[in-house]
């Protein structure tokens, strides 16, 4: 019978017993050696622990986190905000990573005039509070390569742009022309929806940040 593990000092070789026992005491012997080798062993979690501040590679690959880890618990995901898409470059998106904060959507169309003129605002708005209040946009009723044109034009691509040619979140929150700004605040509710000009969007955003 063979032990599963065994403590070994450095440069010295085991001690071999000075005799060979058989039968149930060496059965028993076994036993209480192979327990006694474990108990003296390394941490089972490994050096990974002690170099990741308390966490091990777990069996599938990942890490199994501390349990004095500072990661708080995610925000709860309204319904307003549960829907994935993609970006005018093909990413992609989840509204769920919006969770916890008021968010702006702002639906536009890439042969629009009105939406042409806020343009500038939101270029000059979104990255400002696009940690307290993102603004992300929902092209739609138009041809890609023209959204992209609209997006490079305006110097939108600091802030995310959603294709929706299909026109799913379009239907979702109900919306029927554009320009259209739909106002979500933290808890998940919206607080406004419709027109917007350059300096009443400016106004609720900061609001909304404070």
């Amino acid at each position: 019978m063979r032990t599963l593990c065994r403590s070994v000092r450095p440069g010295r070789s085991p001690r071999r017993t000075p005799r060979r026992v058989s039968g149930p005491l060496a059965v028993l012997l076994a036993a209480v050696l192979g327990a006694t080798a474990c108990a003296g062993g390394a941490d089972p979690a490994g050096p990974a622990a002690a170099a990741t501040g308390g966490t091990a590679p777990s069996p599938t690959g990942g890490t199994v986190a501390s349990p004095t880890g500072s990661a708080g618990p995610a925000a709860p995901v309204p319904d307003t905000l549960a829907f994935t898409a993609r970006t005018l470059d093909g990413a992609a998106f989840s509204g769920a990573a919006l969770a916890g904060r008021p968010v702006v959507l702002w639906f536009w169309a890439p042969w629009c005039a009105t939406c042409a003129s806020q343009a500038w605002t939101v270029a000059e708005v979104a990255p400002k509070y696009r940690d307290t209040v993102p603004i992300v946009g929902v092209a739609g009723l138009g041809e890609q390569r023209a959204m992209k044109d609209f997006v490079t034009e305006f110097e939108l691509a600091g802030t995310p742009q959603l294709d929706d040619r299909a026109g799913a979140l379009w239907r979702r929150f109900e919306v029927v022309e554009q320009s259209t700004f739909v106002i979500i605040d933290r808890s998940g509710a919206v607080v406004h929806q419709g027109f917007l000009d350059g300096e009443d969007l400016t106004r609720r955003v900061a609001a909304l940040a404070g």
